[in-house]
């Protein structure tokens, strides 16, 4: 699971789910009257809080966060499991709402003492109903929202990767570098003022008497043999700046991958509007959507 994936929006669900957390220790309901010994019970005593809220809550939380966190989200019944996850956190939104109206669930309608209202909602109560309405909140607004689509971790400086199969500068062999030999037009071990070919031992420069000039164009036929042809495209390194899914190369509408922000991937391939990517596991795919990506 890449942590580098998740966004604001699943920060927010994690942070409601934590306080939720939180208010399943405190106590639900508010007695007038009660002594200061009396044990009031939290949601762990409760079962309809507990099933209905706190656990529903939590449950829908951990779907949503291991949806977006995993690069292929799991599937249900060929469903993905966010959808699942944003039903899971309304409904504990409903839940908590309607034990704050009623907290004693219809018991203090009962009885000669009906309708005196001495079961009030407590703090567990209360502080549930906020932790569930900002979790379902946030799970329907992250696909919606660009400030909750961004990245909740920012992407790491990269130690400027060179393209992908070039030797460093200087390296063996490169153009131009200190104590390189040969020089560009000239054959490999050439120097000024050494033999050349179809020129005699001794000689240091033009033709012997007697000995043909060689034509400007059988002169010029080497170099522009040993001239490499122009590359169009040169490989290079890249993140994205949100989760993006990387399809087949032979067109199938189905996500082969999900390329991770914080993450390098190489780019191999020009495929029209579209790059042809590598993942760090061999995986290749085409990236359709490369607004906003960052070069290495």
């Amino acid at each position: 699971m890449n942590i580098r994936s998740l966004t604001r929006g699943d920060g927010v669900v994690i942070g409601a789910a934590v306080l939720l957390l939180i208010a399943s220790f405190l106590d639900l309901y508010s007695l007038d009257g009660a002594p200061d010994d009396y044990a009031i019970p939290n949601a762990w005593g409760s079962a309809p809080v507990l099933m209905g809220v706190v656990l529903a809550g939590i449950i829908g939380a951990a779907l949503i966060v291991v949806a977006h966190g995993l690069p292929q989200a799991p599937k249900v019944a060929g469903l993905d499991i966010a959808p699942f996850g944003i039903a899971f956190t309304v409904f504990a939104a409903w839940s908590a709402l309607g034990n704050v109206f009623d907290p004693a669930g219809g018991a203090d309608n009962i009885g000669p003492n009906a309708g005196d209202g001495g079961v009030e909602a407590g703090i567990g109560l209360i502080l549930a109903l906020i932790a569930t309405l900002l979790l379902a909140a946030a799970a329907i607004a992250t696909p919606l929202v660009p400030a909750l689509k961004g990245a909740l971790l920012p992407a790491p400086k990269p130690a400027a990767p060179q393209p992908y199969g070039a030797q460093p500068q200087g390296g063996y062999g490169y153009p131009g570098a200190p104590g390189a030999q040969g020089q560009p037009g000239q054959p490999f071990g050439g120097q000024p003022g050494q033999p050349q070919p179809g020129q005699p031992f001794g000689a240091q420069g033009g033709p012997q008497p007697g000995q043909q000039q060689p034509q400007p164009q059988q002169a010029q036929a080497p170099q522009a043999q040993q001239q490499p042809p122009a590359a169009e495209f040169s490989p290079f390194w890249f993140a994205v700046p949100v989760p993006r899914p990387l399809y087949g190369e032979d067109g199938s509408p189905t996500p082969i991958a999900e390329l991770a922000p914080g993450t390098w991937y190489l780019a191999v391939e020009q495929r029209g509007p579209g790059l042809v990517a590598q993942t760090q596991d061999g995986r290749r795919g085409v990236l359709q959507d490369t607004s906003g990506i960052q070069r290495g």
